[in-house]
Order: C-alpha cells, then sequence, then structure tokens
C-alpha cells in the first residue's frame, strides 16, 4: 500500500505554504521550485485541493494560492481522499461499498476483508486525526534536536 505521488505532492504543497507564516499568497512557481513538484502537475494539485475546499486562489499581480481553510483544521486525511480516494487496501475492506459480499463470495466479509477492515479503520482515523499543523509541530521538534 503506497500512497500516489500526486498525493504526496499535495502534503508537501500545503506543508510548504503552512511553514511560511510571513506570506498569506503563494504563488505556484514558489512551491514548484521550493519542494521539486513539477509545474503542470502542481496546477493539477492545487486546483484539485482548491475544489475541494482547502485552498482559494486570487487573481492578478501578487496571485496565487490561499488557505482556505487554516492549517489547524486540515487533516492529512482530508488530502489523501480528495487526491487519491477513500483509502481502501482491498475491495471487501467495505463490503457495504461491493453489495456486502467479498469477492470470494462470503457474505458480510471474510476473515481477510474483515481483518483489512480493521487496518482501514486505523489508517482512516490516524490520517482523519493528523493535522498539517501537528506535522509542523513534529518537523519543527526535529529540527530542535538536531541543532543541539
Amino acid at each position: 500500500m503506497k500512497l500516489s505521488k500526486k498525493a504526496e505532492y499535495a502534503m508537501r504543497a500545503l506543508l510548504c505554504m503552512a511553514r511560511d507564516t510571513e506570506t498569506s499568497t503563494f504563488a505556484i512557481q514558489d512551491i514548484s521550485t521550493r519542494e521539486r513538484i513539477p509545474l503542470k502537475f502542481l496546477e493539477q494539485i492545487l486546483l484539485a485541493l482548491k475544489n475541494g475546499g482547502l485552498l482559494r486562489s486570487k487573481r492578478g499581480v501578487g496571485g496565487g494560492y490561499q488557505f482556505h481553510k487554516a492549517p489547524s483544521r486540515i487533516t492529512l486525511g482530508e488530502v489523501v481522499t480528495l487526491i487519491d480516494g477513500p483509502f481502501e487496501p482491498i475491495a471487501c475492506a467495505s463490503p457495504e461499498k461491493h453489495g456486502g459480499s467479498c469477492e470470494c463470495g462470503v457474505s458480510g466479509a471474510c476473515g481477510l476483508g474483515q481483518t483489512f477492515s480493521l487496518l482501514k479503520q486505523q489508517v482512516d482515523g490516524w490520517l482523519n486525526a493528523t493535522t498539517l499543523a501537528q506535522v509542523l509541530e513534529r518537523e519543527r521538534r526535529e529540527t530542535v534536536s538536531f541543532d543541539i
């Protein structure tokens, strides 16, 4: 199980913006350069984040992207779901989406489906409880411990 590069880039772009508390509007070219994200790919990502209600855009001179929602209110789960869709390790981890049965034919999910359903719940819970602000705080603590 691996997040897509697009989801990783989305999180990195948002963290790049959240790190810079002096700036309220971020030029896409600056984010692209700082995070080494291909510009065309980043354009698509930021548009998806805007359409998902996490960012807003500002046109004209000094234009770019701004947070629509504070980093302390944006969870990794929101970002991943906007970009990749819901986390689903195997189809029968969410039997309600597949008519109540697994591919194996067991109604209500087989043991494997039940096990991966628990994993799905744990991953969803962690992603939905972890905010961009918490990631930055972890980053700051690590940076301070390396400086000592």
